[in-house]
């Protein structure tokens, strides 16, 4: 395809335009809008290990009869189809973030979920993964994250249903969650 030449503009063009659209009244220039700061980013882990409290006690009681190590958790909130639960367990959700929760104690893990969450409830996210790990180094009470988890999800209102995860995901080491949808 061939570029035409521009064709130039003679002093008889512009008189004539200027003619066409009349008397021409010149803005003052307006300087553009401030640009809006990027926002800072949040070190989810710096903060989770600050408000981690060293010898702190768990201000949840465990009873080693609720969960065994390797029990695999489940949960769907009332008023939801059964269906929703077993395409949750077979993996027909796309996980779209997820956070590791080893090597934290209790407390700092508590506030990491409450954090996560709000966080993937501001982004939309519909489905998070969050990996507990399966307890096996813990001591006689069991568990200590995976029953946190347990316990913290079936408590809030935004979670829809959890499950293990399946064996690729991290199998009972982590739970995918399903969240409500902002609708």
């Amino acid at each position: 395809m061939k570029r035409r030449t521009p064709t130039t503009v003679n002093e008889e063009d512009s008189q004539l335009f200027r003619e066409a659209i009349g008397e021409v009244r010149k803005f003052d220039p307006v300087a553009p809008a401030p640009a809006m700061p990027k926002p800072e980013p949040r070190p989810r882990m710096f903060e989770a290990d600050e408000a981690a409290v060293p010898g702190e006690l768990l201000d949840m009681a465990f009873d080693p009869a609720l969960m065994e190590v390797g029990e695999e958790l489940s949960y769907l909130r009332d008023g939801y189809p059964p269906k929703l639960l077993r395409q949750l367990k077979r993996g027909q959700y796309s996980v779209q973030d997820e956070i590791d929760l080893h090597q934290m104690n209790a407390a700092a893990a508590q506030a990491t979920i409450s954090a996560f969450l709000a966080e993937a409830a501001d982004h939309g996210f519909r489905c998070v993964r969050i990996v507990h790990g399966k307890g096996l180094r813990s001591k006689a009470g069991g568990p200590v994250l995976k029953m946190l988890t347990d316990r913290l999800l079936r408590r809030r209102d935004d979670v829809v249903a959890f499950a293990s995860a399946r064996p690729m995901q991290g199998g009972t080491g982590a739970v995918v969650v399903l969240l409500k949808s902002r609708a």
